[in-house]
C-alpha cells in the first residue's frame, strides 16, 4: 500500500473513526465499493460512441423510429396535463 506501514494505516482509520464515526463508516465503505464496481465495469466494457467501427444504416433507422415514438408519447402526455 504505497509504501504506508501499519503504524500509519492506524492512525488513518482511528482518524476515520473520530471524523466520520462507526456507525457511518461500513456505510461509506459500501458506497465506494459499489461506486468503483459500477466505474470497472463502465470502463471495462466497449463504448457505444466509439468512433472506430461504423454503425450499421439500419441500427440507426431503427433508432430514430424509437426517438420519433417516444416523442409523441411524450407530446401525448402533456397535451393531457
Amino acid at each position: 500500500m504505497a509504501g504506508l506501514g501499519t503504524g500509519e494505516i492506524l492512525i488513518i482509520a482511528l482518524v476515520l473513526v473520530v471524523l466520520f464515526g462507526s456507525r457511518k463508516l461500513p456505510d461509506m465503505a459500501r458506497s465506494v465499493g459499489r461506486s468503483l464496481r459500477v466505474f470497472k465495469a463502465e470502463t471495462a466494457r466497449p463504448h457505444a460512441d466509439d468512433e472506430s467501427r461504423p454503425v450499421p444504416a439500419a441500427s440507426l433507422e431503427e433508432q430514430a423510429r424509437l426517438l420519433e415514438e417516444q416523442a409523441a408519447r411524450l407530446r401525448a402526455q402533456a397535451s393531457k396535463a
